[in-house]
């Protein structure tokens, strides 16, 4: 079909097809046997153009007298009497014959010619290098490779293709000009009429189906697939090739198009079976129509859920009736919270029965995600009993409500069979109320095996939260992060509650990584979730950044996200649930001097835990976190009334006994009375319990507050090793480096001149580093002199030129 497209001087041969050609031009081979078979557009036509070039040859005529070479060309389309006469002909050994054919139809007198013939020529599609090549011919110069690959990808190497395409592309085209598009209009026309259909059929990957085909064309389908095919229009797949599917789209008019998936769609749903590959192949077709449409909807009840929304939207689009809660649901799975929450809410207006539960359902989970948990409780219980009534117990006891929740609990059980769904949500709830009230240990094992009973099933679930991302808190309140971790990534991997709670996930992995001190990792996932997300996800997604900042003494990082974690705040109510994020904003609005503005939000935590009788499990960790803000904010008496909480609740189990211990040596230590020992054994028990940057500051604070030197040198060493970034040891004068000239600066001064040049105050450093800010001044004070720096600004100047110089080295 395409392949009067290439003239001889445009072939693009591999070495052996040339070599051959080469010595039959040439003379030097002599009456040759050789079929060219292949579809339309690989060069036949040009090729026998070519041999028809060699002394002697020329093309045959029935009738014609013969010639030392009879080159024939289309023999596919030959009738009988020609083909007999062919065959007559190849019984005379002194005449060389070169056949070309398509592949397909094959009737019985070409293959009987076909079976006189000694050998066959291949034209394959072309590489890149040949589509170079032709472009190169064509353009007079050398194209770029994303021209190549452009030409390449939208052609699948079709000699005549990539020819017809290569006079309309170059520099700066991204797609398939319409003027290029426009010269395949021929070709189409030339198509009959079901061989169209049947191409654009092709389009949705149909042509491997006879009995689709059949149905569509009303006979048996073989000789039209055998012309479509032998057009050299379709990808070795049997789809259509990329420019193909655009000369349809373009050329073909619409009601054709949709008339041939219409009917494809209508046979699909007649035979039933799995639709979603169909549904995919329609929506990228652009296809429309009833049917069409009922396809969408039908597979959209089955596809994962970011699917799902656009084929429930394409259908809509099409005036087909839908499940309006399904696509609500579908929507809050894939994270488009708002959009689902006001389709949901409008059935919760509108609709009745079953439909208006299931639609409060929805609207339930979204709001846990944009942190209403009150009004999501409410809509929970309302909604129904079961899983909906164990998700209404934990909504209503993070907000306080212990005794409603208890009662929703006991309906959760009420007439639903024991799924794994609901046997994971009621054992979630159980062991939240068991967090109030019983040891740490027990409520945690409950929710790890929700989790646990949960990954099977959980991954096409809507839900508004999920037992790891609960246990992951449960574990980072009662010291067992080790726990939170791998809890964490198995949801992940299993995509536990879809794309919507992937996110929480990550965060909360990122949480129990700033905890045990690996601030790189916790802040390379912030950065990686972006800032397109829910309420919830906000509020701890700041905190993270507040909390790798302050960890870091990154007192300017901390100044710029302190207006997003005061935005953070407001946005999100609090509950029990968000006391970690409230707790690292705590200690920020105290090193920035604001916490007016957080205190309300602060008064509505402790009257949050009050209500719910200060369970030592949820209340540790705030009172951890509030100690350390009254320390910076120098109010020693509320300092103190915390750890006196915490000595309160010590007997509640291991880690809040440490936690207790470690209040009490810090109270110690900034009243002067440091025992060595005592700290050691506080900070490192902390490490133990997965607070690792705490305990480490906590035994390098008191290194810088002793009087003792052996002491301070014991717990700087213990700060260094918690922290995981020990230093050289400590000697009577750090090793000295030459850096340039006679200027020599100890490592300690290097350490400090580094971090002075990353705009870090006195008091930062000696945070970083376990010395005081007067050891700080002091190595400032000793550089200047040594460098003979005049001014700071000398002096900073000439620490760029130094640590330069020495990271070049």
């Amino acid at each position: 079909m395409i392949s009067g497209y290439l003239h001889p001087s445009e072939l693009v041969l591999d070495d052996p097809t040339r070599r051959l050609c080469a010595a039959i031009t040439s003379g030097e081979l002599s009456a040759v046997r050789l079929a060219v078979i292949a579809p339309g557009g690989y060069g036949k036509t040009a090729l026998l153009d070519l041999l028809a070039t060699t002394d002697g040859a020329r093309r045959w005529r029935r009738g014609a007298e013969s010639a030392p070479l009879l080159v024939i060309d289309d023999a596919h389309l030959l009738g009988d009497a020609d083909l007999a006469e062919l065959v007559d002909l190849a019984a005379d050994d002194q005449v060389g014959l070169v056949v070309a054919a398509r592949p397909r139809p094959r009737p019985a007198g070409l293959t009987a010619l076909l079976g006189r013939l000694r050998g066959q020529v291949v034209l394959r599609p072309f590489d890149r290098d040949r589509v170079a090549e032709c472009l190169r011919s064509v353009a007079g110069e050398r194209p770029s490779e994303a021209t190549v690959e452009l030409v390449r990808a939208q052609t699948g190497g079709v000699p005549g293709l990539v020819h017809r395409l290569a006079p309309h592309v170059g520099a700066g085209v991204v797609g398939v000009p319409r003027a290029a598009v426009e010269e395949f209009r021929f070709e189409l026309d030339r198509l009959t009429p079901d061989a169209l259909r049947v191409l654009v059929a092709a389009e949705i990957g149909v042509v491997g189906d006879p009995d689709l085909l059949a149905g569509l064309l009303g006979r048996p389908p073989a000789d039209v697939v055998d012309e479509v095919r032998g057009s050299g229009l379709l990808a070795p797949d049997g789809g259509v090739l990329p420019i193909v599917a655009t000369m349809l789209r373009e050329l073909v008019p619409a009601d054709q198009r949709d008339a041939v998936f219409g009917t494809v769609a209508a046979l699909h749903l007649d035979r039933g079976g799995a639709l979603r590959d169909l549904a995919f192949a329609l929506l990228a077709a652009g296809a429309g129509g009833p049917s069409v449409a009922a396809v969408f909807e039908s597979a959209a009840a089955r596809a994962e859920p970011e699917v799902a929304v656009r084929l429930y939207a394409a259908a809509a689009a099409a005036g087909h009736p839908v499940d309006e809660v399904a696509r609500a649901e579908a929507e809050a799975l894939s994270g488009a919270l708002d959009t689902a929450l006001r389709r949901a809410d409008t059935l919760v207006a509108t609709a009745s029965g079953p439909r208006r539960a299931a639609a409060a359902r929805v609207a339930a989970a979204a709001l846990a995600h944009r942190g209403q948990l009150a009004r999501s409780a409410e809509l929970y219980q309302w909604s129904g009993a079961g899983p909906a009534a164990a998700f209404a117990a934990v909504g209503l006891a993070g907000t306080g409500r212990l005794a409603q929740a208890r009662a929703a609990l006991e309906r959760a059980a009420e007439d639903e069979p024991p799924t794994l769904l609901a046997g994971a949500v009621s054992a979630m709830a159980q062991g939240i109320l068991d967090s109030i009230g019983e040891p740490s240990a027990t409520a945690l094992s409950t929710v790890v095996r929700a989790a646990e009973t949960l990954e099977p099933v959980g991954g096409a679930v809507l839900l508004p939260d999920t037992p790891a991302a609960l246990g992951a808190l449960l574990a980072l309140h009662s010291g067992a992060g080790a726990i939170a971790e791998p809890l964490l990534a198995r949801a992940i991997a299993a995509r536990t509650g879809g794309a919507v709670l992937l996110t929480r996930h990550r965060l909360l992995h990122a949480w129990t990584a700033m905890v045990r001190g690996d601030g790189a990792t916790a802040a390379e996932v912030r950065r990686d979730v972006g800032t397109d997300l829910a309420p919830r996800d906000w509020l701890f997604a700041v905190g993270l950044e507040v909390g790798v900042a302050r960890r870091g003494s990154d007192l300017a990082a901390l100044r710029r996200t302190w207006e997003r974690a005061c935005e953070a705040v407001m946005r999100h109510p609090v509950d029990l649930f968000t006391l970690l994020p409230l707790g690292e904003f705590a200690v920020a609005a105290a090193r920035l001097g604001d916490r007016d503005r957080l205190a309300p939000h602060l008064a509505q935590a402790w009257e949050l835990v009050r209500e719910l009788g200060n369970p030592p499990l949820w209340t540790t960790m705030l009172h951890w976190a509030c100690l350390h803000a009254e320390i910076i904010a120098e109010h020693p008496e509320a300092a103190d009334e915390h750890a006196v909480a915490l000595a309160e609740s010590a007997g509640a189990g291991p880690f809040h006994a440490t936690v207790a211990d470690a209040a009490r040596q810090w109270r110690q230590v900034l009243a002067g009375e440091v025992d060595p020992e005592r700290v050691e054994a506080a900070a490192r028990a902390l490490h133990a319990s997965g607070l690792c940057w705490d305990g480490a500051r906590l035994a390098g604070q008191a290194a810088i507050r002793t009087a003792d030197r052996k002491a301070m040198l014991g717990l700087l060493d213990c700060a260094r090793m918690l922290q995981g970034t020990a230093a050289p040891a400590a000697t009577a004068e750090d090793r000295a480096i030459d850096v340039i000239g006679t200027a020599r600066l100890s490592e300690r001064e290097l350490q400090v001149a580094g971090l002075v040049l990353d705009g870090l105050t006195y008091r930062q450093i000696g945070d970083r580093l376990f010395i005081s800010a007067k050891t700080v001044e002091h190595h400032v004070a000793r550089m200047r002199s040594r460098l003979g720096a005049t001014s700071r600004s000398d002096l900073l100047a000439q620490l760029r030129d130094l640590l330069g110089e020495r990271q070049g080295a």
